[in-house]
């Protein structure tokens, strides 16, 4: 098992990407989606050498069907990160107090439309993830928090307005408890989430086959160890 520094670092690292999510939307900032990308990237940078700094479930899935994290640590950090979450958002909503809240609620085709941008997005999230942080050719990089950081930027803004760009299981159950989700479609985007997470630690097992934990030198592993970040 990994240490508590790791499990407080996920807990920091999710409570303040999802206060800025919070604090952007409640105060409806124009340029949100950049200021959350942002966020996402100083934070991975600042964690990813204790923890890996997933900050999402979605990314610890990926990381565990990827062979880099136990299962154990992973239900661990999936606590940690829905907690960590769900307090930022009750701070960002007392600290913006932005009144009354209208739930975002899919609806007829706009389901199947949330569902495939937010299992599309998370995908790519979780396949950068994987190839930048935990890929021993990557091992020791220097860009890995900005890759990730701009890859939620560039969903956000993409299809923020169609599904509500979470991208994360702990963002989306935080959203919900500050009213920005209604609770009764909440299965949407855990389902959309963690679908497009494990499809990309597939995908990334197939078209890195060298990178299989089982296959890695327990040296190569070790060396890869430090850049093992993720996020939202």
């Amino acid at each position: 098992m990994r240490s508590y520094t790791s499990y407080a670092t996920e807990f920091i690292g999710t409570f303040f990407l999802v206060l800025t999510i919070g604090c952007t939307v409640f105060g409806k900032a124009a340029m949100a989606p950049l200021a959350i990308g942002a966020v996402l990237m100083v934070m991975v940078f600042a964690g990813g050498h204790i923890s890996g700094a997933h900050y999402n479930p979605a990314v610890t899935l990926a990381v565990l069907l990827r062979g880099r994290i136990g299962p154990v640590d992973a239900a661990a950090y999936a606590v940690v990160q829905i907690v960590g979450g769900i307090l930022g958002a009750l701070t960002a909503k007392y600290l913006v107090n932005p009144g009354h809240v209208t739930a975002l609620s899919p609806s007829g085709r706009a389901i199947g439309v949330a569902l495939l941008a937010e299992g599309l997005f998370t995908f790519a999230l979780a396949y950068v993830v994987l190839n930048v942080a935990t890929s021993r050719d990557q091992a020791g990089n220097g860009f890995f928090g900005l890759a990730i950081g701009f890859t939620v930027a560039a969903g956000a803004f993409a299809v923020g307005g169609l599904s509500g760009g979470a991208f994360n299981p702990a963002v989306a159950l935080a959203a919900a408890s500050g009213g920005l989700f209604a609770w009764s479609k909440i299965w949407i985007w855990l389902l959309a989430d963690l679908a497009g997470a494990a499809v990309a630690a597939a995908v990334f097992l197939l078209l890195n086959p060298e990178d299989r934990a089982d296959e890695q030198p327990a040296a190569a592993r070790e060396a890869a160890s430090p850049a093992e970040p993720a996020a939202t």
